[in-house]
């Protein structure tokens, strides 16, 4: 059973605090926040968890420290932490950003603890329901021996995946995992502005699209990205992808250009050559 604090009652902080606390998996969970009351939160009142306005050393006992904050906030946390003193014994702390390494726990290093970075791959929602999204997430995770096997153990509880991600390759990582949500999420706007301006109201674009970007994850999920490719790129169809590029203004028509191309790469080895050269050709016009 863990012994957890959590810096940072958040919505990952909750999330994660109380995904471990349905999974049985905690002895105790405490809070530390900037303000002097809780956030309405289910935990705070039915004695699942405890809140503290600010910092203090963690108690005898304590396995894992998340600090849930800010990015810019890591430097000033760390060392806040680290001034109360050594750490307990075999305990580690790990900071939830995706794309810093260690470096802003190095205080806390210095003062005993085993150190290490846990991000898990999941966009969460600000509601309860954030903590169902946790359970066989993804969770990327760095640092040292200690704090990778409590890590681990950590992501085992929550039937999730541990992704080894070297903290020097962190932007990298990041980089990608914001390609495959905050960019989605952006595509997903893109197309439904375009619809506005056909006359469809911005509730039903909204839901048309996302059914339709639901439908298309699902089916990467089953089949893999290349065979999970709809479209007029993978038909070769050379013709309706010229007229979607003419319809468009031209920052959307460079855009189409651009993502066209990488699904061109996806697929190029199941088209003629003479097919992918136009269609290169085309998108080279506007990207």
């Amino acid at each position: 059973m863990e012994r957890l604090v959590i810096v940072g009652p958040g919505r990952l902080g909750l999330a994660l605090g109380q995904a471990l606390a349905s999974a049985d998996a905690v002895a105790s969970l405490r809070y530390h926040g900037r303000r002097h009351e809780p956030p309405a939160h289910p935990m705070f009142h039915d004695g699942t968890a405890e809140y503290r306005y600010g910092l203090e050393q963690p108690e005898p006992g304590t396995t894992a420290v998340f600090l849930a904050v800010p990015d810019s906030a890591l430097p000033e946390v760390a060392q806040s932490l680290a001034a109360f003193g050594p750490a307990p014994t075999t305990c580690s702390v790990f900071h939830c950003s995706g794309v810093l390494g260690t470096d802003p726990l190095a205080p806390l290093h210095a003062a005993g603890y085993s150190v290490g970075t846990f991000h898990p791959l999941q966009a969460l929602p600000p509601s309860v329901s954030a903590a169902e999204r946790l359970v066989g997430t993804a969770v990327s995770l760095s640092g040292g021996p200690e704090a990778m096997a409590v890590a681990r153990r950590i992501v085992g509880v929550l039937h999730g995946r541990s992704l080894t991600v070297p903290t020097s390759r962190r932007p990298m990582y990041h980089a990608a995992a914001v390609l495959a949500s905050n960019y989605v999420v952006a595509l997903v706007a893109d197309a439904a502005r375009i619809f506005r301006t056909l006359g469809i109201e911005d509730d039903v674009a909204e839901a048309a699209l996302v059914s339709l970007a639901i439908g298309s994850l699902e089916n990467v999920a089953e089949l893999g990205s290349e065979r999970a490719l709809t479209g007029p790129v993978v038909r070769g169809d050379v013709e309706t992808v010229e007229l979607h590029l003419r319809a468009l203004e031209r920052d959307d028509a460079t855009l189409y250009a651009v993502l066209g191309r990488r699904a061109l790469a996806l697929v190029r080895e199941r088209l003629p050559s003479e097919t992918v050269a136009e269609l290169d050709e085309l998108f080279g016009r506007y990207a």
